[in-house]
């Protein structure tokens, strides 16, 4: 700390130490006779007419219950607790994580569609205005898209416009399905910024090696 930063502190360091000492409702006579520091070096001392030595500071911090730093006014801001993550919101039949809380743009949520016990029927179809983008994470899900059947599995990734009528079930009896979803409520879609010709000459790279 610099030389004015000390002076600055010092300045401020009797109104703090009055007002903690008024906080606690008690005198100087009592807290005199608590510490043994005369009544006149405290008063002196909080109406800024004499400096604090490290002694009697760590005698008022101790009698004061306060910590040195917040009697010199430099406690440490304090810092915001780490977010938690949203919780499972549950519906009739699926449990959702939404992972963007913006409004606007694409949007991206976590789904988690529980296991059955009997065998599941074709999925009900919706349509809709919008684009979107799914990946498999985890177990076998049942894509109904259009007239077309599709199970997907750990891995496999789809994107549709969702004017097609589409709807989704677990495809499977033993285990959840949890998969990721990323939709565009006004069509944003994905861009794919990887070259095609780039990974062609990558691959035609290996094959000659």
């Amino acid at each position: 700390m610099a030389g004015d930063d000390v002076d600055r502190t010092l300045a401020t360091m009797g109104p703090r130490l009055r007002g903690v000492r008024e906080r606690r409702g008690v005198t100087l006579a009592a807290v005199s006779c608590a510490t043994g520091i005369s009544r006149s070096t405290l008063s002196r001392i909080e109406t800024g007419r004499r400096k604090p030595t490290l002694e009697v500071l760590l005698q008022l911090s101790k009698e004061y219950g306060v910590s040195l730093d917040e009697l010199a006014g430099t406690t440490p801001a304090p810092q915001p607790e780490p977010r938690a993550a949203a919780p499972l919101s549950f519906g009739d039949d699926k449990a959702v994580l939404p992972l963007t809380p913006y409004v606007g743009g694409l949007h991206a949520h976590k789904h988690v569609l529980p296991a059955l016990e009997d065998p599941p029927a074709r999925p009900r179809q919706v349509s809709h205005d919008g684009y979107e983008w799914l990946c498999v994470l985890y177990g076998r899900l049942w894509l109904a898209l259009g007239n077309q059947d599709l199970v997907l599995t750990s891995g496999d990734a789809v994107e549709f416009d969702t004017r097609i009528p589409h709807g989704v079930t677990n495809a499977g009896h033993a285990a959840p399905v949890e998969y990721l979803i990323m939709f565009g409520p006004q069509g944003e879609r994905l861009r794919l910024r990887t070259p095609p010709a780039a990974g062609r000459r990558i691959g035609d790279r290996k094959a000659a090696e």
